[in-house]
């Protein structure tokens, strides 16, 4: 637990003089393995950033602020809030995760179509490295060759430990809207999503529930009078409900921009049989928007799992994509004659693509070896149906463990001896988070 810079440089040559094995510990909110500790001959040491989380410099004028790693997301946000800025950076981890993990792992963000991705929002900081320390300045922009920065950012502790990170700061926006909105089906939703974000308009979120998922959200959302009556408006306005899909729009900046944007992206909307509700659908999935992990210990406890996985595809894709990953999850347990809820959503949006998000919950077994296989055969087929369908094999997750194993092709052999040559060539020994992301 080191708490400073100086404490966390003993701690590294304690491990080099040693010949420990290091994984840094921000979170611990890792879905996919970062965290999973490697067999080995050597002493593991779990270093953790739990005591290094303040606030070291703010320049407003410049729109930056230096923060030690360690910092958890809503400490960051209170530190910044009052002064009237913001980062903008709210994954569903939000409560418990580091901005060191976030940089670590190429996070995004809920609202990312405005505050940026991380590695858009990470100007710089310092790592220490197996060679030594490492400043990465945060220049505006450079063109002093390949930059140090983005090859630091989804390194995923291979490289040495981030310390300390400098973020693009801003003023916190005069609106933040979020409106419910509802389509007569998936194909309209997804080609709705496509147009608005090429439109250029100050949107903050697009979020598009498949008809499965906008079943189940409405089963889980409670208030069954309310949703009665929700159920019973749509099905008047022709909004059937085997094929009607619910989203969400945001809308961020300016009052008079998000006027004049929510203008615009409502004729969009309309030309696509989008319905829009307004605003009390927006602030009902506002207050909820970080439970999600806590509803996953309660179905546990109930007999379920749950899981979840991402991708991201070129708009061409899609569908398609959505439809093959659903339909390898469902076929993966055939074998055992289980059946499993499967249900996908687009939340980040970009002008050439978008991702897709896809839960799926299953029965759970008496015996762990039983089920961690059926969890690994589902698991397997879903990034198997993932690269089949052209996408990458994790949009916001990471790599770890779990994925490893699929980032042959998306990387090429070149890639991955290109990756291999700068961790083996800064960490010779293997000490730092080995076995993630590359054996």
């Amino acid at each position: 637990y080191p708490e400073s810079e100086a404490e966390m440089g003993s701690v590294m040559e304690a491990i080099q003089a040693q010949d420990l094995v290091a994984i840094a510990y921000g979170g611990g909110t890792s879905v996919v393995g970062h965290l999973q500790v490697p067999e080995s001959p050597r002493p593991v040491l779990s270093v953790s950033l739990e005591r290094m989380r303040r606030m070291l410099e703010i320049d407003p004028e410049c729109g930056l602020a230096s923060f030690e790693a360690g910092i958890r997301g809503a400490e960051l946000e209170a530190a910044l809030r009052p002064r009237g800025l913001t980062l903008g950076h709210y994954p569903q981890s939000f409560d418990y995760s580091t901005l060191g993990g976030w940089v670590a792992t190429r996070s995004s963000g809920q609202q990312s179509l405005y505050f940026g991705r991380i590695e858009e929002l990470f100007a710089g900081g310092r790592v220490l490295t197996p060679g030594g320390p490492l400043e990465l300045p945060p220049f505006p922009a450079s063109a002093a060759g390949p930059d140090l920065r983005q090859l630091f950012l989804g390194s995923e502790g291979r490289m040495g430990i981030l310390t300390r990170a400098v973020v693009r700061i801003r003023p916190l926006p005069e609106r933040d809207e979020l409106h419910g909105v509802f389509f007569p089906n998936w194909e309209a939703a997804v080609d709705c999503a496509r147009e608005l974000v090429a439109a250029g308009l100050p949107l903050s979120m697009i979020r598009m529930s498949n008809p499965e998922e906008t079943r189940t959200s409405l089963l889980l959302a409670g208030h069954p009078r309310r949703i009665g009556l929700l159920e019973r408006y749509l099905q008047v306005r022709g909004l059937r409900q085997e094929n009607r899909c619910m989203g969400l729009v945001g809308l961020t900046g300016g009052h008079r921009m998000v006027r004049a944007g929510r203008r615009s992206a409502w004729r969009i909307l309309s030309r696509h049989g989008g319905l829009v509700l307004g605003q009390a659908m927006g602030r009902a999935w506002g207050k909820n928007r970080f439970l999600a992990p806590y509803l996953r210990n309660t179905l546990w406890e109930l007999g379920y799992g749950v899981d979840t996985l991402e991708t991201a595809l070129t708009w061409d894709r899609v569908e398609a994509g959505v439809e093959a990953i659903e339909e390898a999850i469902r076929e993966a347990l055939a074998p055992w004659e289980e059946r499993v809820l499967v249900f996908s959503h687009i939340s980040h949006v970009y002008r050439s693509g978008s991702s897709t998000y896809t839960t799926f919950l299953f029965r759970l077994v008496d015996s762990p070896q039983d089920l961690m296989e059926r969890w690994q055969a589902m698991k397997r087929a879903a990034s198997l149906a993932i690269l089949g369908s052209g996408g990458t094999i994790s949009h916001q997750h990471g790599v770890g463990v779990d994925h490893k194993g699929y980032l042959g092709p998306e990387k090429g052999v070149v890639g991955l001896g290109i990756l291999r040559g700068i961790f083996s060539g800064l960490d010779p020994r293997g000490r730092f988070n080995p076995g993630k992301l590359l054996d």
